[in-house]
């Protein structure tokens, strides 16, 4: 038996996965976040550790199965969060519950704006940087935290001995041993990707001690065994191993079987994310102008081991997915149920009669690096009516996804067929037009437990289960349908239509986010 734990945003999630690679039960629990400030995003680290401990006994309570009978364990989380600990907390995770110094910085966090421009100069430019970290310098990401509490509060900042992300907080609790993994540690900014080794010349030009780097693991290489506290307190038995794990979208990607060249997953969810697969470190430094570098970010992907390094991803978030469609319902028909606005919007002629939406509500990270952009819609007239409205927000997010998925092609990264993850690819309005705009076929799967599985598998890799991460989807892993894109239609202009709106109104969402 295998057990994923996927340390989200909102909740922990568990499941157990038997020796064939079947989901034999699930269970979560939520897990809050706080916002002290707009803007920001913050929560006690204890929080996952408590939240986890509950998942594991709803899932004991699921199971026909006691969790005594677990054999691995991996683990999956949110990514880029800045989980700072000192000494004490290192010393005793092995024998009780923790806490980091300060409630941890989360990956939607948007504080550290002020912190960009240094990163960036410290590596010797954007394209620089790109070419090492594998992408340009965000908000959301790890070291751009670090800089904020060094500088904000510098005396918390003196106790910290160590950082790390989510998952290797609660993997630190389970087993008392302190570790990141490749995909979170290039989800830092503090990674030589192509090197899978950390970048310590920028750590000493920012003037941090290199000391606070976690050993670096390949995420299917075993981190450390349950502890005899953790297995008291989580009804897991003592010793079993725990592998490193990856972030979501790697796990989530390992779930869904894209771990060769020429797989890409498009997931729908309150964002949407398109990761594909490659097998040479190919980072977005190809764009004539500095300032257009990292568009796609380069990472490490989830299936290397203890004896063999991994490959590599390209990703890119659209920050309103599955997510714009929520407001959009919210806003314009809040108890109308969501099958009967996706039938509305599917009596809508494609290209909704010249009506374009936007989708950057909450800003944007791909393909258009804008904290500033802001969603629209453009083109209204008489004659469009609700189910025009809500198609053009299908169309607006399909789109946006399929700007980044050109990008990763340009890279060149092979992108053959793409599988769907997510709750939006439920619709299979939704499903289609991703076919027609991605150009390519695409796939629905037989699993959508996500990283929580994708994080079992790699367990099952990391206790010598399964040969390699491929071996492990290719056992448990299929396609339940395939669409392929339709004959060439008014979608083929869609994509250079969606590009030149936001270029067109770019400067005003900057005069709109300055007079706020």
């Amino acid at each position: 038996m295998l057990l994923g734990i996927d340390i989200g945003t909102s909740a922990v999630k568990v499941v157990l996965v038997d020796e064939d690679g079947r989901v034999r039960a699930g269970a979560s629990h939520p897990c809050d976040f706080d916002v002290p400030r707009p803007g920001w995003t913050q929560t006690p680290a204890a929080r996952w550790w408590q939240a986890t401990v509950a998942a594991l006994a709803a899932l004991a309570r699921a199971s026909d199965r006691p969790l005594s009978e677990v054999t691995a364990v991996g683990l999956s989380g949110q990514m880029h969060g800045a989980v700072l600990l000192d000494e004490a907390a290192i010393a005793e995770a092995a024998s009780g519950p923790i806490d980091a110094v300060r409630p941890v910085i989360m990956w939607n966090d948007q504080r550290t704006a002020d912190q960009l421009a240094v990163i960036e100069t410290a590596a010797g430019g954007r394209r620089a940087l790109t070419a090492v970290a594998g992408t340009r310098a965000l908000a959301g990401f790890t070291l751009p935290k670090i800089l904020w509490v060094r500088e904000h509060e510098p005396e918390t900042f003196a106790r910290v001995r160590a950082f790390t992300c989510p998952k290797d907080f609660v993997r630190l609790q389970l087993t008392g041993e302190l570790a990141i993994d490749v995909s979170d540690a290039a989800g830092s900014l503090l990674l030589d990707v192509p090197a899978r080794r950390w970048n310590r010349p920028l750590a000493e030009a920012l003037g941090l001690d290199p000391a606070i780097l976690p050993p670096v693991l390949e995420s299917c290489a075993v981190a450390g065994r349950v502890s005899l506290w953790a297995a008291a307190a989580t009804g897991l038995r003592e010793g079993i191993p725990v592998v490193a794990g990856a972030g979501d979208n790697q796990c989530g990607a390992a779930g869904a079987g894209v771990v060769r060249e020429g797989l890409v997953l498009a997931t729908l969810g309150t964002s949407g994310v398109i990761y594909a697969h490659a097998g040479e470190p190919q980072a977005d430094t190809r764009p004539a102008h500095e300032p257009d570098c990292g568009r796609a970010h380069l990472m490490c992907a989830a299936d290397g081991t203890a004896t063999a390094a991994g490959g590599w991803s390209i990703t890119g978030c659209v920050l309103s997915a599955a997510g714009a469609l929520q407001w959009a319902r919210g806003v314009i028909a809040p108890t109308v149920p969501y099958d009967a606005l996706m039938h509305e919007a599917s009596l809508a002629p494609p290209g909704c009669e010249g009506l374009r939406f936007l989708p950057h509500l909450a800003g944007e990270r791909a393909p258009f690096a804008d904290p500033e952009a802001r969603g629209a819609w453009v083109g209204l007239s008489l004659r469009h009516g609700r189910g025009h409205l809500v198609r053009s927000v299908l169309e607006g997010v399909t789109a946006t996804m399929a700007m980044v998925l050109r990008i990763v092609a340009e890279l060149p990264v092979p992108v053959d067929r793409v599988r769907l993850g997510g709750g939006g690819n439920r619709s299979e309005l939704w499903r289609r037009m991703q076919a027609d705009l991605y150009g390519v076929p695409v796939a629905s799967m037989n699993v959508e437990e996500g990283p929580a599985f994708g994080a079992a598998l790699m367990a099952g890799v990391g206790s010598g289960h399964f040969e390699s991460l491929m071996a492990a989807a290719d056992a448990s892993v299929h396609e339940t349908e395939v669409l392929d894109p339709s004959p060439p239609s008014v979608y083929t202009h869609l994509l250079a239509e969606q590009e030149a709106i936001y270029h067109a109104l770019q400067p005003r969402f900057a005069q709109l986010a300055r007079s706020q």
